[in-house]
C-alpha cells in the first residue's frame, strides 16, 4: 500500500493535535496504534489459515 506524503502528513497532524502539540506523545500514540493494527491483522491471518486448514481436513475425511 502506497501512502502519499499528504496523507501521511494529515495523519501526523491529527495525532499532533490529539496530543495537544506534544510531538513525542503523538509519535508514541501513532506507533502504539500501528502495532495494535498490525497485531489485529496478524490475528486475522492466523484465523484464516486455521479455517483454510480445517476446510482441507474436512474435505480429506469426506465431509465435502
Amino acid at each position: 500500500m502506497e501512502i502519499r506524503p499528504s496523507e501521511a502528513e494529515g495523519i501526523a497532524a491529527a495525532y499532533l493535535r490529539a496530543a495537544e502539540g506534544d510531538a513525542r506523545a503523538a509519535l508514541v500514540q501513532a506507533i502504539t496504534d500501528a502495532l495494535s493494527d498490525l497485531d489485529a491483522a496478524e490475528q486475522c491471518v492466523v484465523e484464516q489459515r486455521r479455517l483454510i486448514s480445517r476446510g482441507y481436513a474436512y474435505c480429506l475425511i469426506g465431509g465435502g
